[in-house]
């Protein structure tokens, strides 16, 4: 007959200064983003969506979205609107943030295209392409909010 081996008992208390790694609502870093050749500011609400959960996160479950905000995904080639409640602007940006793909007012349930010249995606509230005068070629400038 074996001998059961007795577990040790769950530890409750973390040592002082360790958290529990999660994957939950971490606040996103928030973003300015700009085309300073326009002078125009695109949002000053930007998340900036560069980990795993955050780019998976996306903005589905988002009942609106306010002109001026969004989520930059670094690195993306492409995204879905699966899940999502709201039409949102697509803009596909390369290596060095310069404009080489828009997709206006894409409603939910859709997906873009793959490209590999799109290295990172901004999602904007619908309409905002437009409002901004976003084109293709445009160079955009991006600054952390502290």
């Amino acid at each position: 007959m074996r001998r059961q081996r007795k577990l040790p008992a769950p530890q409750t208390a973390r040592p002082p200064g360790v958290q529990p790694c999660s994957l939950s609502h971490s606040p996103m870093k928030q973003l300015t983003v700009t085309i300073p050749q326009k002078s125009v500011i695109i949002g000053s609400g930007i998340g900036l969506a560069d980990t795993s959960p955050t780019r998976f996160r996306g903005l589905m479950g988002k009942k609106s979205l306010e002109a001026g905000s969004g989520i930059l995904i670094r690195p993306s080639s492409g995204v879905h609107t699966m899940f999502m409640r709201i039409p949102i602007d697509v803009v596909g940006l390369d290596r060095e943030m310069r404009v080489v793909k828009l997709w206006p007012r894409m409603r939910p349930w859709r997906v873009t295209s793959i490209s590999l010249r799109v290295q990172n995606v901004l999602e904007l509230a619908a309409g905002q392409i437009d409002r901004c005068g976003i084109e293709t070629g445009d160079q955009l400038a991006v600054a952390e909010i502290a």
